[in-house]
């Protein structure tokens, strides 16, 4: 058994509750940010905000302060928006004990300093082992009990076979690797593609528009996921071309959604308001994703145009058309 703090309660972090709950033999202790939010949790059992429909069981402890929430137990699990891990890192370092194992769940890149969440989190508790989770999993389809595949990643093979025990169960299946920064660059930079894929599909363009921008954005990802020291065959796996394909096609992605929107001709602002307070994490990570690529010197000609829409309203059809009439290379 092993006691489990998961540190946000939105979507995705209500439905691995709900996963792990339903593997049974742990003790959970899920954390909301609000304390009314929290408060509404423990007298509903549901999160009727981020993921209506489904109840937390009763013996999931709820909480909105953060030392309670991670005092005794064995995995930190990090559920926050990307953009707010600093600060509950901040936070909750004092309290660690070096066995304490933390393991990130949020797919993003802090956009100012460009770190993935490992480092973040490293940069706080650098003698607590850490890991990453990845992989195809839209919230609602876990909390559902569909059949699920993910990946852990962790540097310590002990501690990805531990996780990987922990988070395996009969609706979702865990494998595992060590290649942190692989993993992880490929559950942020996809959204960023899901964002232009929604583009894609909002101008009506076709479906062999979208295959096109699916695969080039894939050679996007992998060539700089590997020039921060990602593998090639991570990319190739789960947390790569598997989330990758699901978040640019699935109906649930909301950085898709987004895209389709602005490029329906719907200014962002007003998008992100409509989402009525859940993130899309790709419109902060597309900054970030620029900035790594000009620290590596990774040509990202995908992500350039989603930045230059996002962030300077840019035409969507003038940003297809640019990528359109680049000069013939070979593939």
């Amino acid at each position: 058994m092993s006691r489990i703090a998961i540190l946000g309660a939105g979507s995705w972090g209500t439905a691995l509750t709900l996963s792990l709950a339903r593997r049974g033999g742990h003790e959970l202790t899920l954390w909301a940010h609000s304390p009314a939010h929290a408060e509404e949790l423990a007298e509903t059992g549901e999160n009727k905000r981020y993921l209506p429909g489904f109840i937390v069981p009763a013996d999931v402890r709820i909480t909105s302060k953060l030392q309670d929430a991670i005092h005794g137990t064995s995995v930190v699990l990090c559920v926050t928006p990307s953009q707010a891990l600093r600060s509950v890192m901040e936070q909750i370092a004092p309290s660690l004990t070096k066995d304490q194992v933390l393991l990130s769940a949020s797919k993003g890149i802090e956009e100012k300093t460009f770190l993935r969440m490992s480092q973040i989190m490293a940069n706080y508790a650098p003698e607590n082992p850490h890991g990453t989770l990845g992989g195809p999993s839209f919230a609602q389809e876990v909390a559902s009990a569909m059949p699920t595949a993910i990946t852990i990643a962790a540097d310590d093979e002990q501690i990805g076979k531990r996780l990987q025990d922990d988070f395996s169960s009969s609706s979702l299946r865990v494998y595992r690797n060590e290649d942190v920064a692989g993993t992880e660059l490929g559950g942020a930079l996809k959204n960023v593609i899901a964002l232009a894929a929604g583009v894609v599909t909002g101008l009506e363009l076709g479906n062999n528009a979208a295959a096109a921008l699916i695969t080039r954005g894939m050679v996007e990802v992998t060539r700089l996921a590997i020039a921060c020291g990602g593998r090639r065959e991570t990319l190739s796996g789960l947390s790569g071309i598997g989330d990758l394909v699901l978040t640019c096609t699935g109906g649930l992605s909301r950085n898709r959604t987004v895209g389709v929107e602005l490029g329906k001709g719907r200014k962002l602002p007003e998008i992100l308001e409509s989402l009525n307070g859940k993130v899309a994490e790709g419109v902060r990570s597309t900054t970030a994703a620029l900035g790594l690529a000009a620290r590596y010197g990774v040509e990202m000609p995908i992500t350039e145009q989603m930045a230059l829409i996002l962030h300077q309203d840019k035409s969507p059809r003038d940003a297809i058309r640019e990528l359109m009439s680049r000069p013939g290379r070979l593939e």
